[in-house]
């Protein structure tokens, strides 16, 4: 339990921002984690219970994109598979290993991705021909982005938005739904391997939850019907805050 009952309002409204950021952009873990240790929560629970309630934002907005048509799940099947595999060894990476070295390099790769949009400003317009097999694609980012997501974190969803732009040619939106179906298939994998640790305060992670829903959903609605004029600057202004609050907490 948390000191005061007064603190479940703060967090159920950081939530809710965080979940439409998240089902847009990515990122919602720019506003849950830090509020998470304001509450006075160790590291570890910050970490488990950040991803319980990141859990129900992105099935909501996966949920949805999948129920429009915008991310079929037939094609995503390996990529579930692989996401499940690397996120589960990276949940147990980082209860072993100090991931604080990648405060030094994820920031530049993030800064990469935010120059690349802007002064591309055509990308993930329209969809275009596909520079990897998908089999392949889902196997290596699988692996690869699932692993990060679970070890460390932040920018995982630009990461997978720019892969599926840059790689499989999808637009900005068919990328941002299929990110949200590998979002929760890292954040449920890591979910419960944190709970399995004692490393989720339940109470708050609830009442996250249902914070998450309301801004997903309204997030995910708002995405179908503006598309990529809605995505592309919050995806550029959320990688750019990323990077910065990676590096104040490399640097200060």
């Amino acid at each position: 339990m948390l000191d005061s009952i007064w603190l479940y309002p703060l967090l159920f409204a950081a939530s809710v921002i965080a979940g439409w950021i998240d089902s847009i952009a990515g990122g919602g873990g720019l506003i849950t984690i830090p509020v998470l240790l304001g509450v006075g929560l160790p590291p570890q629970m910050v970490l488990g219970t950040n991803k319980f309630q990141a859990s129900f934002g992105s099935f909501t907005a996966a949920f949805y994109y999948v129920r429009k048509g915008v991310a079929p799940l037939r094609q995503a099947r390996l990529g579930i598979v692989c996401t499940f595999v690397g996120s589960a060894l990276g949940t147990w990476a980082v209860q072993q290993i100090d991931p604080s070295a990648l405060n030094i390099i994820i920031p530049f790769l993030l800064l990469g991705i935010a120059v690349y949009m802007l002064f591309t400003p055509s990308i993930g317009e329209t969809e275009q021909r596909p520079r990897l097999s998908q089999a392949f694609f889902f196997a290596l980012f699988g692996i690869g982005l699932g692993f990060y997501d679970g070890f460390f974190g932040p920018g995982v969803g630009s990461f997978w938005a720019i892969a599926f732009v840059g790689l499989l040619g999808f637009d900005l939106l068919k990328a941002t739904g299929y990110t949200k179906v590998m979002n929760f298939t890292s954040n449920v994998v890591s979910f419960a391997l944190f709970l399995a640790g004692g490393h989720v305060l339940v109470t708050a992670g609830l009442v996250m939850a249902v914070g998450q829903i309301v801004g997903a959903r309204v997030g995910s609605g708002m995405v179908i019907a503006k598309g990529v004029k809605l995505i592309k600057p919050i995806f550029v202004v959320i990688v750019i805050l990323t990077t910065l609050k990676l590096l104040y907490n490399r640097f200060a």
